[in-house]
């Protein structure tokens, strides 16, 4: 159960009534090492969970409310959202983007500075009902052809074991958000409250979450977008971005 004051929760009935929009995420407050997160799970198989970078004109979104108001267009609402992936100064991917099965950016092994290139790096991706998250050659190498991925770095947990260059004294404090997926394949979203530093933000997802694979997705500007517990971030321009989308009853 949603681990939220009563009062945002009344607040997303509300809204959710007023709206007549039935999905909402299963967002909760999770503390571990000290430090507070909030998480969402959803079920890749009742779940619609996307990638977006560029509206219909081809025009980076940079927000979620952006992305709200084309989907509206649509006849479809955000149940949530997060940045999804690391990004140029264009906003552009900086790796493996997929929408609706196809590749606006391919993958991205490349060497190089920075977290993405910290390897291993990984793709999480989407797909008839099912999601994971893998190490990028070990996605090359299965030939998956999803219906939605994106690529970022590096992978927090690999088949249960932390990345290696993760120090538990280290003090690279961040505000972080990341994904995994359970052993039972349900799909976790995660943001710190406050900066953290990576090896805590890793053993949240497989010692609390029950992720053996997980990936980062960005620090400083990790945003959220959660309507039922009052969360809607604007302080950064968005590249990739991931969402939980539903249609709005007929």
């Amino acid at each position: 159960m949603p681990l939220f004051p009563s009062s945002l929760l009344a607040g997303a009935a509300i809204l959710s009534a007023s709206l007549a929009e039935p999905a909402l995420a299963a967002c909760r407050n999770v503390n571990h090492l000290g430090q507070a997160y909030i998480a969402c799970s959803f079920d890749p198989a009742a779940s619609d969970i996307r990638l977006y970078n560029k509206d219909q004109a081809g025009v980076p979104f940079r927000s979620f409310k952006a992305l709200s108001l084309e989907l509206r267009q649509r006849g479809e609402y955000l149940v949530f959202a997060m940045n999804g992936g690391m990004y140029h100064d264009d906003l552009s991917p900086v790796g493996l983007h997929v929408e609706e099965g196809t590749e606006q950016a391919s993958l991205n092994t490349n060497p190089g500075w920075g977290n993405f290139h910290m390897l291993p790096n990984g793709v999480f991706y989407v797909g008839d009902g099912k999601a994971g998250v893998m190490a990028a050659e070990a996605y090359r190498a299965a030939g998956i052809k999803p219906r939605f991925a994106t690529q970022s770095g590096p992978m927090l947990v690999t088949d249960g074991a932390l990345h290696p260059r993760f120090l538990p004294d280290s003090d690279s404090l961040k505000t972080r958000n990341g994904v995994g997926v359970t052993a039972s394949g349900e799909v976790v979203f995660a943001v710190s409250k406050r900066p953290v530093r990576f090896h805590d933000f890793a053993s949240l997802f497989r010692d609390e979450l029950g992720c053996p694979n997980a990936l980062f997705l960005d620090g400083t500007i990790s945003s959220l977008y959660a309507p039922e517990i009052n969360r809607h971030d604007r302080l950064f321009p968005l590249g990739p971005i991931v969402a939980v989308v539903a249609r709005f009853p007929s």
